[in-house]
């Protein structure tokens, strides 16, 4: 069914045509816009960042989901927590999945893996959380 047909029925021709139904559905457009504004401005501060603070970023998020996915799966499993880091990373930042390779992303994780170990040995409460014991 054509999108004219769906938004401007019959009915709507009758009752005033595409004024009537821009009159009846104005607060909707202004969400729609304001979201994908939003969503622009947020990709777009991200984008003009320095490389290194990007990679920055990407390092501190890599520390939090490897300690996450360290509690959610067992020991044993490397290639499956890499490849759930992975994952969440091309959900997480869509637009860096082409610049970074996986073997970069690769080793980025062995040295969060080496932050988390540190504060595995440092930090009790992150012990308790990651381990449960």
């Amino acid at each position: 069914m054509p999108l004219e047909q769906v938004f401007f029925n019959e009915k709507n021709k009758k009752e005033g045509g595409y004024m009537s139904w821009l009159i009846n559905n104005w607060s909707l457009l202004v969400v729609i816009a304001v979201v994908l504004t939003l969503g622009f401005l947020y990709v777009k501060r991200f984008v003009n960042l320095p490389s290194d603070v990007q990679l920055q970023k990407v390092r501190e998020w890599l520390l939090y989901t490897v300690i996450i996915v360290e509690k959610e799966y067992s020991s044993g499993t490397g290639v499956l927590k890499l490849h759930a880091a992975y994952n969440e990373f091309c959900k997480v930042f869509p637009s860096l999945v082409p610049i970074i390779s996986f073997e970069l992303f690769s080793k980025l994780v062995d040295e969060a893996l080496e932050q988390m170990r540190h504060l595995l040995e440092t930090n009790k409460d992150i012990e308790y959380y990651v381990k449960g014991e």
